[in-house]
């Protein structure tokens, strides 16, 4: 599965987070990285200029 986010989820996309601590929130996917542990954690910035990061399961990349 996370093959599959990798090559959907690109730096300067918009998305919409479905799930986790920021459920809700939304903005451009910035620094896409690997962890340790093999999961894909990606730092989303919203038009406010907060930043967060999250996991890359939680969102969907929207148009």
């Amino acid at each position: 599965m996370a093959s599959d986010q990798k090559n959907t989820i690109n730096d300067g996309d918009y998305c919409k987070v479905v799930g986790g601590t920021h459920k809700g929130k939304s903005g451009t996917v910035r620094d896409i990285n690997t962890s340790k542990t093999g999961h894909l954690t990606i730092t989303v910035v919203q038009e406010s200029g907060e930043r967060f990061k999250t996991l890359a399961k939680n969102v969907v990349v929207q148009a």
